[in-house]
Formats: structure tokens, C-alpha cells, sequence
């Protein structure tokens, strides 16, 4: 079974969520079918850890492979 890439969403609204959210950055996606189905995604946040948010207040973005590894590299 091969690892599916990594995927990352820009945030485009923090509504309420500003401590939380900070608009134009990237977040880790943390895959979700349930929370895919309630029109919900769970990322990453300024906390670091995964919560629930408004699907529509992010954006999927295409990373090149570089830049995928980059984010990858824990520091």
C-alpha cells in the first residue's frame, strides 16, 4: 500500500479563529472522510494540534516535490 503525499490547504478565512488561523498561510491536511462528509477539514493549527474548520475556509494547494519536503523536515 503506498503513503499518500502529504497535502496542504491555504487559509483563506479565520473567522472567530484568529489566534488559531492566520490568513494566507499553509496548513497541514490531516485527512478526514467523516469530517470530508460535513463539509469540515482537519488541520494543522497555531496550536499544534489537529482541529476541525469550515471546509471553505481553506484552499488545496499543488506543492512541488521540494517544497512538500521542506515541510516535511522536522526541526
Amino acid at each position: 500500500m503506498a503513503i499518500a503525499a502529504p497535502e496542504y490547504v491555504v487559509c483563506l478565512r479565520n473567522d472567530g479563529y484568529a489566534v488559531s488561523l492566520e490568513v494566507r498561510k499553509l496548513y497541514a491536511l490531516v485527512p478526514d472522510p467523516e469530517a470530508d462528509r460535513h463539509g469540515l477539514v482537519r488541520i494543522v493549527d497555531e496550536s499544534g494540534e489537529d482541529y476541525l474548520y469550515p471546509a471553505d475556509w481553506f484552499a488545496h494547494v499543488d506543492l512541488p516535490q521540494p517544497v512538500i519536503a521542506a515541510f516535511s523536515v522536522d526541526t
